[in-house]
């Protein structure tokens, strides 16, 4: 069963691609599903000072990074 990893919108569509290419499913943050990563651009992370913590799934942040920089990532936390 492929690993399900939720893509933040506005991320670059080469990372969506990337992801599928290497056999995950791709989905959008806050599905009722249960997700194994979420990959988010950081902009929106703890803006102000809380955190909600939705599940226990791998948050990757992806400012700066490349496409083969985020798999590795993932590869390497999952």
């Amino acid at each position: 069963m492929a690993k399900v990893i939720a893509v933040e919108e506005g991320l670059s569509g080469s990372i969506k691609s990337a992801l599928e290419k290497e056999g995950y499913r791709v989905v959008k943050p806050g599905t009722a599903e249960k997700i194994d990563a979420t990959i988010l651009t950081g902009l929106d992370m703890n803006v102000m000072g809380m955190q909600d913590i939705q599940d226990k799934s791998t948050v990757i942040d992806a400012s700066g990074k490349t496409p083969e920089q985020i798999l590795r990532d993932l590869k390497a936390r999952l």
